[in-house]
C-alpha cells in the first residue's frame, strides 16, 4: 500500500543533441520535477558546456534534489545543417556511443521509464529486455510527424520520387492534408536522412506512448490520423506556456545553447508598438552570402523597423565582402542586429508586429502563444510542413519557401505588416487564446500533462506489484 510513496518515480530523459530538442525536453523535465518525479537528463558534453556558460540552468534546477545531468562524451559535435550531417548523427555517432551507455543505465539503476527523443530509434533497442517502458517525445509538430509517417504510402502510390519539375503538384496520399499539401511542402532532407527519419518514425507504435509538444485545438485533425497508429498520445504543449501557466518559469529563464544579447530589448523599448519585424532563422539554418544580401535588401526596402538575429555561422562561407552602403545606412536608421536573442521575451514585447521565421517548431509555437503573425521561410526537414500549415491551415501568415528575392521579401513583409495586418492579427490572437486556454487548469494540455505524470507514477506501482 505504501509502495507508491516509498521513492519518487525516476525518469531518464534523452534528447537529440540540438538546440530545439534540448530546449523543449528541458522544459518537460522541469514540469516533471515540479510534480515530484526524479529526472536524469542525458546530454552531450558540448551541449552541457554551452548550457552552463549561457544559462542559469544549474541554479534553476538546484531546487530539485531529484535532478541530475548525465554527461555523454564522444558524440559528433559538428554542424547539423545538412541532411548528410544529420544522417551521420542519427545512424553513426549517437547509436554507437549512446546505446551501450543507455542500456547500462536502464539495467543498473532504478528507472521507471525512458523518455527518449523520437528521432532516436536505437533507444527502443537499448531498452529491449530491460522491462523499462520507452516513451517517444517528438519535438516536431504533429503535422510534420504525420508527413514523415506517410512517406512509405507516397512511395507506394508513385508520388515519390517526383516525376517532372512542378513543385506545386498536389500531394494526395497524406490523409488529412489532401487539399493543400504540395510537393514543396514535404519534409526536405537528403535521401538517406529522409529514409532514416521515416524508418524511425514508423517505429513509433513500438514505443509505450508518444508525447507531442502541441495542443489539440491546433492540430486535432492530424492527431486523429496519428491516433489510428499510436494508441497512447499525450499532447502537452506549448510547453513553455505550460511552465508559465503553472508559475514555474520566469520570462528571463532560458535553455539556450547560444549567448543571448539582451540589449535588443532596450532597442525594442524605443520602438512604436506593433511596428517591428523580428527576424530569426533559428540555430541550424544557413544562408549563402547572396541570400543574406537579398533578405537584407528586402528588409531595408520594406521600410519597417527590424530586429535581426545573425549568428556567427549563419552565412555558409567566410566571405567578408563589405556590405553595400545602402544596407548599412538602412540598418542604422531602423534596424538592430544581434548574434542571438532572448526569443520568448522578444516575441512577447509590445513593439513586435510579425516574425520572419524558419518555422522550427519551438519558434512556431512561441509565435503562436504571443499572437504574432509569421512570414515563413523554411530551411529543411519539418519546417517545410509547418510553414505550409501557417499559411494554408492556421491562417497565421504567409509562406515564401523556396524563394529568396529582395522584391518578394519586401512585398510579403508589407503584406503581413501593412496590407493584411488586421486580418492576421485577429487570426493570431484567436489561436493565441486557444493555446493559453489549453495549458490553463482544465485545458486539454494541462489535463494531458497531469495524466502523463500519473501514468508514470503508476508504472512504478505496476512494476513493484509484478
Amino acid at each position: 500500500m505504501d509502495k507508491k510513496t516509498q521513492s519518487p518515480s525516476h525518469v531518464l530523459i534523452f534528447p537529440f543533441p540540438a538546440q530545439g530538442h534540448v530546449n523543449s525536453m528541458l522544459k518537460l523535465t522541469e514540469l516533471l520535477l515540479s510534480n515530484g518525479l526524479n529526472v536524469t537528463f542525458l546530454i552531450s558534453a558540448n551541449d552541457h558546456n554551452r548550457l552552463s556558460s549561457y544559462t542559469t540552468v544549474h541554479s534553476r534546477f538546484s531546487v530539485y534534489p531529484g535532478f541530475k545531468f548525465h554527461i555523454i562524451n564522444g558524440l559528433y559535435e559538428g554542424p547539423m545543417n545538412t541532411g548528410e550531417n544529420l544522417s551521420l548523427m542519427i545512424e553513426d555517432s549517437l547509436p554507437k556511443v549512446a546505446t551501450p551507455l543507455l542500456r547500462n543505465l536502464l539495467l543498473d539503476t532504478h528507472v521507471t521509464c525512458l523518455i527518449a527523443d523520437g528521432i532516436m530509434g536505437f533507444a527502443l533497442d537499448a531498452a529491449q529486455g530491460t522491462g523499462v517502458p520507452v516513451l517517444f517525445f517528438r519535438t516536431i509538430s504533429a503535422c510534420a510527424f504525420w508527413a514523415y509517417f506517410c512517406i512509405p504510402e507516397l512511395i507506394e502510390s508513385g508520388e515519390l520520387p517526383f516525376e517532372g519539375t512542378n513543385m506545386d503538384e498536389p500531394i494526395l496520399n497524406v490523409k488529412g492534408m489532401e487539399g493543400f499539401l504540395r510537393r514543396r511542402d514535404l519534409p526536405f532532407l537528403s535521401n538517406q536522412a529522409l529514409q532514416q527519419v521515416t524508418s524511425i518514425t514508423r517505429r513509433t507504435p513500438e514505443a509505450h506512448a508518444l508525447i507531442l509538444n502541441t495542443f489539440d485545438d491546433l492540430e486535432s485533425p492530424i492527431l486523429s490520423q496519428i491516433q489510428k497508429h499510436c494508441f497512447s498520445i499525450y499532447t502537452i504543449g506549448p510547453l513553455h506556456a505550460q511552465l508559465k501557466a503553472r508559475s514555474l518559469s520566469k520570462s528571463t529563464s532560458s535553455n539556450s545553447l547560444f549567448q543571448e544579447d539582451k540589449t535588443c530589448i532596450g532597442w525594442l523599448d524605443q520602438q512604436v508598438p506593433k511596428s517591428v519585424l523580428y527576424v530569426s532563422f533559428g540555430s541550424i539554418t544557413t544562408l549563402t552570402r547572396d541570400q543574406l544580401i537579398e533578405f537584407w535588401h528586402g528588409l531595408v526596402n520594406s521600410g519597417k523597423p527590424f530586429l535581426w538575429v545573425i549568428r556567427d555561422d549563419l552565412v555558409l562561407n567566410t566571405d567578408k565582402n563589405k556590405v553595400p552602403s545602402e544596407l548599412e545606412e538602412g540598418t542604422k536608421e531602423r534596424g538592430y542586429i544581434v548574434g542571438w536573442a532572448p526569443q520568448e521575451a522578444v516575441l512577447a514585447h509590445p513593439s513586435v508586429c510579425a516574425f520572419l521565421t524558419h518555422n522550427g517548431w519551438n519558434s512556431t509555437l512561441e509565435s503562436i502563444v504571443e499572437g504574432i503573425p509569421m512570414v515563413s521561410w523554411s530551411f529543411f526537414a519539418d519546417q517545410q510542413v509547418n510553414s505550409r500549415f501557417v499559411e494554408a491551415v492556421w491562417k497565421l501568415g504567409l509562406d515564401m519557401k523556396d524563394t529568396c528575392d529582395r522584391k518578394i521579401v519586401e512585398n510579403i513583409v508589407r503584406e503581413v505588416m501593412e496590407v493584411r495586418k488586421m486580418e492576421f492579427a485577429e487570426s493570431a490572437l484567436r489561436m493565441a487564446n486557444l493555446a493559453k486556454k489549453s495549458v490553463n487548469e482544465g485545458g486539454s494540455s494541462y489535463s494531458n500533462l497531469n495524466r502523463l505524470i500519473e501514468d508514470i507514477k503508476m508504472m512504478d506501482v505496476r512494476s513493484e506489484d509484478s
